[in-house]
């Protein structure tokens, strides 16, 4: 069996291989090297991260979609990760599959591991002894909820700007008293009896997964097995119909951006904007089920939590690697909502990917035509973006078989614009072997959607109105005119 093997980029990592656990579980995080206990069970060891599959290929660039930040953390090292041909082309086509959800999640939980073990190295001393053995206590009485506390989304946002501060001294200090909020959380959850005192933050305590603690007193809170029990807590939001969290409370939900940032999550919701986000929800999960039932699976499957977008924010939608099982949304009507579900879940899905195969060697200059977007972009983004809208085009076919209004389309459009792009991809002369033949699955997946056209010549109209806004855009941008053609 043909495998392309990779290394992850630097500060993540990935284990090679199928998980024993199931998708929604994970390893727990290794103990500190400096404290000399032992790495609980399933953990890789120190200096042994995942097993090894052979040599590994230079990592994958950075998104351009998603800035590096300014003071980016020192390099892992870093294990390499065998991904078959097989698993490569379906994840290419989009469509779900139980192998290529395997690997997304393995290729999570192995860069949070490195990530949190990598955060616990760079912060020795007593009080972080002290919270990872809070933990250690409670991943004996409950792994998975300790697993789920510790991959988290919005935990991820924390450890990649906690090791980034840890790296560079002339910034803004760490916040290393959220680690005792993540043992905390999880002892909570493990029902384990323990005595700590931690600091509120702006008069209130996050704990990842279950929501806010609002002391009434400034100053350290005294935490016990039944903090949690009194009248001063804010639950966070269980959307209905599966473990996804509406996250509107935790600091960490979406990664610190200055002004003016892409997306914005939203400020803490009213309960009659919980319940509108229900209702949206829960017609969305229905929309999915109905028409596409693996895409639904699927998004239980890889959704931990969205978060809401904050008014004024133009995208309907945006995921972002560090918070990897989360994406940000806006609230809006069932069906825009399902299909924002889709096309952010292949986001996530593909930046899995990249973390652990280089699909092409380009940099990040703006130069390329998408259909979607006015504004030209890197090979990077035109992947991704064209990965995203083949999801949708094949969501909208499944929708109009089943007679949505308007699906057909929306699928005709959708689709000539992924038609348009991908020989434009497959073009590229920075793509490498693994990357042409993962554009090659995108285009075989595209090409089979001629088995169910949509009726009359609604797919030919779609391309003549794309070719339209192709001159124009040309006009627009006459130097980059050659980077639109093959």
């Amino acid at each position: 069996m043909t495998q392309r093997t990779g290394a992850a980029a630097p500060g993540a990592g990935a284990q090679a291989g199928p998980s024993p656990e199931p998708p929604s579980g994970g390893a727990p995080v290794p103990p500190p090297r400096s404290t000399g206990s032992p790495s609980p069970t399933g953990s890789p060891s120190p200096g042994s991260p995942g097993s090894s599959h052979g040599p590994g290929s230079p990592a994958a660039p950075v998104h351009p979609a998603h800035p590096a930040p300014a003071d980016p953390a020192p390099p892992t090292e870093l294990p390499p990760f065998a991904v078959s041909s097989r698993v490569l082309r379906e994840l290419a086509s989009t469509e779900p599959t139980p192998e290529g959800s395997r690997l997304v999640c393995d290729v999570r939980r192995s860069k949070r591991l490195l990530l949190l073990r990598a955060v616990l190295d760079a912060a020795p001393g007593a009080e972080s002894a002290e919270r990872w053995a809070l933990l250690e206590e409670a991943e004996h009485q409950d792994p998975e909820a300790v697993r789920d506390v510790l991959h988290y989304p919005a935990t991820g946002v924390w450890a990649e700007e906690t090791l980034r501060r840890l790296h560079t001294p002339q910034g803004p200090p760490p916040d290393l008293g959220h680690l005792g909020a993540l043992a905390v959380a999880a002892a909570l959850r493990a029902r384990i009896a323990f005595k700590t005192t931690l600091r509120p933050v702006g008069g209130r305590l996050a704990l990842p997964t279950l929501g806010l603690l609002r002391p009434d007193r400034p100053g350290p809170l005294a935490l016990t097995d039944r903090s949690w029990d009194t009248g001063a807590t804010l639950p966070l939001h269980a959307l209905p119909g599966g473990r996804t969290s509406l996250d509107d409370l935790d600091p960490y939900r979406a990664p610190a951006a200055p002004p003016p940032a892409a997306v914005r999550p939203a400020r803490r919701l009213t309960p009659k904007g919980h319940k509108r986000w229900d209702t949206q929800w829960a017609g969305a999960l229905t929309l999915l089920e109905r028409y596409d039932s693996a895409r639904a699976q699927e998004a239980g499957l890889l959704l931990r939590s969205v978060v809401p977008l904050a008014g004024g924010t133009r995208s309907s939608g945006a995921t972002l690697p560090a918070a990897a099982g989360s994406v940000l949304a806006r609230g809006q009507a069932p069906p825009a909502l399902a299909a924002t579900l889709v096309h952010e879940i292949q986001h996530g899905k593909l930046a899995a990917l990249t973390d652990v195969l280089t699909l092409h060697t380009a940099d990040r200059t703006p130069r390329h035509w998408a259909p979607w977007r006015g504004d030209p972009r890197p090979l990077e983004g035109l992947l991704h973006g064209a990965y995203a809208h083949l999801a949708l085009a094949g969501y909208w076919q499944r929708a109009a078989l089943y007679g949505a209004r308007g699906a057909w389309a929306q699928h005709a459009r959708i689709r000539a614009q992924v038609a348009a792009v991908l020989p434009v991809l497959r073009a590229h002369p920075q793509l490498t072997v693994t990357g042409a033949e993962f554009v090659d699955g995108m285009i075989a997946a595209e090409r089979a959607m001629d088995e169910l056209p949509p009726p009359g010549d609604q797919h030919a109209t779609a391309r003549r109105a794309l070719e339209r806004e192709r001159r124009t855009w040309c006009e627009a941008h006459p130097e980059l005119a050659p980077f639109v053609q093959v």
